[in-house]
């Protein structure tokens, strides 16, 4: 009887094993650094090419001349190994391996912290440092640590006014940004049942938030139906009963809109708390809250009215931007007073399109409000999307409570 890690991984908690890694990817960021670390290994010849991606979305299109240069230098590298190249403008690598790259029971390492991601197929999800993943394209395995694991059972229904990510920072708040070190995070429940995927990516997006390895949903009928629209055909996880070093239980009915405040992820706040707070900037994206399904409440809740500050949107992938653009979505976003960004990181790292200058206050659907992160000297709050958009309209933080 097995946690959902230690069947993928196969070995009990706290073993060391070596493991065939099905997906492995890095952006343009670390797979710059990858690629020098990888020349320096004696440039050999990659053990599984079919399996690596190499996708640009955190300064893309790229901001300066040395940017370009780096970035031409990587493709042409991914072009000489055989490696899937995604260039500028096809998005969020997190959000691009969701679509169809990713299937339950796979190893995928990526080189950037929020690849427990895709933990919400089913897989077992993580990041690595750059270094790493040179050895990986080298070799096509690496080894883990079985993490323990903390059980997250979630019961009841979100109220309208609330979404995943509130539920995701509340749990951020009681585990705090270091209660899951090393471990990982297992979402179980009639509450788990019912999120949609876009939800559950939510939920095991901010996974490493408080350290976690990973931060995995069982695949079910909803994962069936979702990679059925890739082609896929997987079979469910059933859970067993595992050892776990941690178990928290969450009724959504009781669920509230909240904020990580400045600048800790983990210092949560009823929206209530800081209502009135004037806004400079509001941001809606990122690989936490880029997705169509987040697209389509933002312009749900903005349709036909005006936002009162800088309010900035970034789909998480072309074909979401596609979608949006199709439904209408998008141009009703634009008729409101938004700024559309091409697919990708957008501000979120605090280099280029949209970073905060000092002094300035925004709200965000991203998730990490480290101090100077996406602007020096500037404070951000992370929120829900239905937060986002209703202290859009207003300029300042308000509770979507009543604008749904």
């Amino acid at each position: 009887m097995s946690t959902l890690s230690e069947r993928i991984l196969g070995g009990p908690a706290g073993t060391y094993v070596d493991r065939a890694v099905d997906r492995a990817f890095a952006h343009d960021g670390t797979g710059v650094l990858a690629m020098e670390a990888y020349r320096q290994m004696g440039n050999p010849k990659p053990a599984r090419p079919e399996t690596v991606s190499i996708i640009y979305d955190h300064i893309a299109p790229a901001n300066t001349s040395q940017t370009a240069t780096l970035q031409n230098e990587l493709r042409e590298f991914a072009a000489e190994k055989g490696f899937a190249l995604t260039d500028v403008g096809g998005g969020i690598c997190h959000q691009l391996m969701s679509e169809g790259r990713v299937l339950p029971g796979e190893v995928v390492v990526g080189a950037d912290s929020h690849s427990c991601t895709t933990g919400a197929f089913g897989a077992f999800s993580t990041g690595v440092g750059a270094t790493d993943m040179a050895a990986i394209w080298a070799e096509g395995s690496t080894w883990f640590r079985v993490p323990e694991t903390i059980s997250v059972n979630l019961t009841g229904c979100l109220p309208a006014w609330c979404e995943p990510k509130d539920i995701v920072l509340t749990v951020t708040g009681t585990i705090g940004m270091d209660g899951g070190t090393y471990r990982a995070l297992e979402y179980t429940g009639d509450g788990a049942d019912a999120l949609s995927m876009a939800g559950r990516l939510t939920l095991s997006n901010m996974a490493v938030e408080c350290g976690a390895k990973a931060g995995l949903f069982y695949a079910d009928k909803t994962t069936q139906e979702y990679l059925a629209r890739y082609g896929h055909s997987v079979e469910r996880q059933e859970p067993e009963e595992g050892t776990y070093c941690r178990e928290l239980s969450v009724d959504l009915a009781d669920a509230e809109p909240v904020l990580s405040v400045p600048h800790r992820v983990d210092t949560v706040a009823p929206v209530t708390d800081y209502a009135g707070t004037p806004l400079d900037q509001v941001f809606v994206g990122t690989c936490t809250n880029g997705r169509y399904e987040d697209l389509e409440r933002f312009a749900r809740i903005v349709r036909g009215q005006q936002v009162a500050c800088r309010t900035i949107v970034v789909p998480a992938s072309r074909a979401i931007m596609q979608q949006a653009a199709e439904t209408g979505i998008l141009a009703e976003i634009i008729a409101a007073g938004c700024i559309v960004g091409p697919p990708g990181c957008g501000p979120c790292l605090g280099m280029h399109m949209g970073v905060l200058g000092e002094g300035e206050t925004a709200l965000s659907t991203a998730n990490r409000n480290f101090k100077n992160r996406m602007g020096i000297g500037a404070e951000y709050y992370l929120g829900s999307v239905a937060t986002a958009a209703a202290s859009a309209l207003k300029g300042e933080i308000t509770s979507p409570e009543g604008a749904i």
